[in-house]
């Protein structure tokens, strides 16, 4: 099997010097993670160099016979205006490294510099270009319109198009090295995109989930980072965490909000250098996966209360989706309904049921604060309790009426009185009969359903119907 490169795109370094070209390579590998990287020793050559390979970066030093850095880098610049250049030189000249970059260089490094300095150089030039890539495919997804590998969602059951939208996204940014963020409420359906996710990166480790709502901060550490034989009383055996379980595929860590600051910070030193201490251990590991996180909480507002790491939010929301809620994809309820009268009439070996025309509006006046798990569990309850061809609504009538009504917005009302303009005021009897009729119709004659739309019980609504009939 093939290793997977990093980055994508090609490393291009240029230099004269043969011990400097056999050292860079094994420095950014060990550092940095970064293999895809091409050597070239005569400057004249580099051009062919760039035409052969995808080169995205190019380390070029400034003195060399043939072609010299600065000629070589308004070369570049000319030909290839998407490529980036960092010029490294064996002197610290402040004239040199102003004038290299007014010719288009991107950052300027002295060889005698320290290695950490000039590995972050690399990296943050790496990054830019990531995501410069990944703005241009989310771009060209989202005006095409069409998903490249549909099948990547088909476990997620939806015709809606804001989720449609997402799952463009997705596409986009799935072989991204960087976090990917996903927010919403609990039941819409987070672990199935980031499955979708790690689908699509082509990644051949594994997806690695981790719930992590109340994990105290050893145990987070522990149960990430693992451990070495004796680093606590009764660790007898060392043991692997999670992030190493994960190499070369993608750690999901769910419930995210939920950390402690203390391990936020652990989190947040993982996704910075890359790099990892098993407890009791002084020798760090290389972080090879990609990390996805989720949560339902609102991380901005958490953030600004002091509850979450700033630095940590805005690392983490490099590439971020947000799912909406059930209440807000109606048209999905039916799709999801026969879908889950499907798979509970198989898991509970019955015929799948019919569902009374009037079910689907029901459900359609419901809030689903559970979202799409609670009406799962709706149709598996009401599947298993099913006797007759026809699906009862009672079980599915109980459990939403343990809810309360459906939250109705109304934001005219906050805007003005809709009586205000009128000449004469509507007596209490016009209006309740205006809002009865109005909510029989929505409810196309339904009174249960209706009832719920006014807040009121069925028997009070039947009684106010047979009371305007006289």
């Amino acid at each position: 099997m093939s290793v997977k490169l990093y980055p994508s795109f090609a490393v291009l370094l240029i230099d004269d010097e043969p011990a400097w070209l056999r050292s860079l390579p094994v420095i950014l590998e060990r550092s940095a993670g970064i293999t895809n990287v091409v050597t070239c020793q005569d400057s004249r050559k580099a051009l062919d160099l760039i035409e052969q390979h995808n080169v995205g970066l190019v380390l070029l030093d400034h003195t060399m016979p043939h072609l010299s850095g600065e000629e070589l880098l308004r070369l570049i610049a000319e030909r290839h205006p998407q490529i980036v250049t960092i010029v490294i030189s064996g002197l610290n000249q402040l004239e040199t490294a102003v004038q290299c970059m007014k010719q288009g260089a991107y950052d300027y490094f002295v060889k005698t510099v320290e290695e950490d300095r000039l590995i972050s150089g690399v990296l943050r030039a790496i990054r830019m270009l990531e995501l410069q890539m990944e703005n241009r495919a989310v771009t060209s997804h989202l005006l095409s319109g069409e998903l490249s590998s549909p099948q990547a969602f088909a476990d997620i059951i939806t015709c809606d198009r804001a989720m449609q939208t997402i799952f463009a996204y997705i596409e986009a940014v799935a072989a991204s090295p960087q976090p990917l963020l996903i927010t919403g409420e609990s039941g819409t359906g987070k672990e199935l995109v980031a499955r979708a996710a790690h689908q699509l990166s082509g990644s051949r480790g594994p997806l690695v989930a981790v719930n992590v709502a109340g994990l105290d901060d050893t145990v987070f550490a522990d149960t990430l980072f693992g451990h070495v034989r004796g680093a606590f009383t009764g660790a007898e055996q060392a043991r692997r965490g999670m992030v190493e379980e994960a190499a070369d595929g993608t750690l999901f860590l769910d419930e995210i909000g939920d950390l402690s600051i203390s391990s936020q910070t652990k989190l947040l030193r993982l996704l910075q250098e890359g790099e990892y201490f098993p407890l009791g251990s002084d020798r760090p590991k290389k972080l090879r996966a990609r990390v996805i996180v989720a949560t339902h909480q609102d991380l901005a507002t958490r953030e600004a209360a002091g509850t979450f790491r700033r630095d940590l939010y805005y690392r983490l929301r490099t590439h971020s989706v947000h799912l909406p809620p059930l209440r807000e994809r109606k048209s999905d309820i039916a799709l999801l309904l026969d879908h889950f009268l499907d798979e509970a009439a198989r898991a509970l070996g019955k015929k799948k049921p019919t569902p009374p025309r009037e079910l689907a509006q029901l459900l359609a006046a419901y809030s689903f604060p559970g979202n799409v798990r609670e009406l799962r569990a709706m149709v598996f309850d009401a599947v298993s309790l099913h006797k007759d061809r026809v699906l009862s609504m009672e079980s599915f009538v109980k459990a939403v009426s343990t809810r309360g009504p459906a939250p109705t917005p109304l934001p005219e009302l906050s805007v003005r009185n809709p009586f205000a303009q009128l000449e004469r005021l509507p007596t209490f009897t016009e209006v309740i009969e205006l809002l009865v009729d109005e909510a029989m119709q929505r409810a196309s004659g339904n009174q249960t359903i209706a009832a719920r739309l006014l807040g009121v019980s069925q028997p009070a609504l039947s009684k106010r119907l047979k009371s305007s009939r006289k």
